[in-house]
């Protein structure tokens, strides 16, 4: 499994290019894009040295490469970018080729995950909300969205999301709910036009929309840790403060915009809370 560069070619490795000059056979996402690659590197590689193995093909075409292990030949595997088996075809290889007791040897590279994360300092925290899920591509379609954000709203730790650009604008309109929960964005990571920018969740959407240019290119999103008042109940001090002197949605409103948890979750916290009251 031999990660790629995600963007600048010189974000290859020396092992990752020995591999690719000395296997029998690559098998890559897109043989077009491998091909170009390899050119790129002065690899030359005829057709029928590259074999096609990609999302719609990949538990069928995993069976060739165990067969062409099975025979002792070798075989590396790319995906058109990044480490393959990270929101890219590699996972059903790998699974069918550990099934047929052969051995997957990892290359390490480029990854637009770790490469994000070591920009955005999240490792600076030493509690709970230390570390990151890894979520990849949220739902498409907008109700199922909006629910995974709310599953993410309740999750201290940092979370990695992937996106293209058609549907960039729909995901930060989605996150809008996340209030002041910190985000960094990163587009065309490694590329020309790279750009990196963090602000709270609520603002990110029309920072999209104020220039064109920044709806381009991929995306990768990290979601920081939640804030530590917003964690393991750590709301009931704010939310007793500012219902004393406002009414309960209201408190509820700016209890949400400080801490930048979900408005819902802090709603039932501060019904349970005047229930409490009002039964004393």
């Amino acid at each position: 499994m031999v990660a790629t560069p995600i963007g600048n070619l010189a974000d290859i490795t020396l092992r990752a290019l020995h591999v690719l000059q000395l296997c029998d056979t690559i098998a890559c996402e897109d043989t077009r894009h491998t091909q170009q690659l390899l050119r790129a590197y002065g690899i030359d590689k005829s057709s029928q040295q590259l074999l096609a193995v990609h999302q719609h093909n990949e538990s069928e075409a995993a069976q060739g490469v165990v067969s062409l292990l099975q025979q002792q030949k070798r075989v590396a595997y790319v995906s058109d970018a990044g480490t393959p088996g990270i929101s890219d075809p590699g996972a059903r290889l790998a699974a069918a080729v550990h099934a047929a007791g052969l051995r997957v040897l990892p290359l390490p590279g480029a990854s637009s995950v770790t490469t994000l994360l070591s920009a955005c300092a999240i490792g600076a925290a030493s509690d709970e909300s230390a570390g990151f899920v890894f979520q990849g591509f949220l739902p498409a379609k907008s109700g199922e969205r909006g629910t995974a954000v709310e599953v993410l709203a309740s999750e201290p730790r940092a979370v990695v999301v992937l996106e293209a650009p058609h549907r960039i604008l729909a995901l930060a309109q989605s996150l809008a709910v996340l209030g002041q929960r910190q985000i960094t964005i990163g587009r065309e990571l490694t590329k020309q036009f790279e750009s990196i920018a963090q602000m709270p969740a609520a603002n990110f959407a029309p920072w999209l929309q104020a220039d064109s240019n920044r709806q381009r290119g991929e995306f990768v999103l990290v979601l920081h840790p939640a804030p530590v008042a917003a964690q393991g109940g750590g709301n009931t001090k704010l939310l007793k403060l500012l219902m004393a002197e406002l009414p309960l949605k209201t408190a509820v409103k700016l209890a949400a915009e400080i801490t930048g948890e979900h408005r819902n979750a802090l709603y039932d916290e501060a019904l349970a809370l005047k229930k409490a009251v009002d039964s004393a």
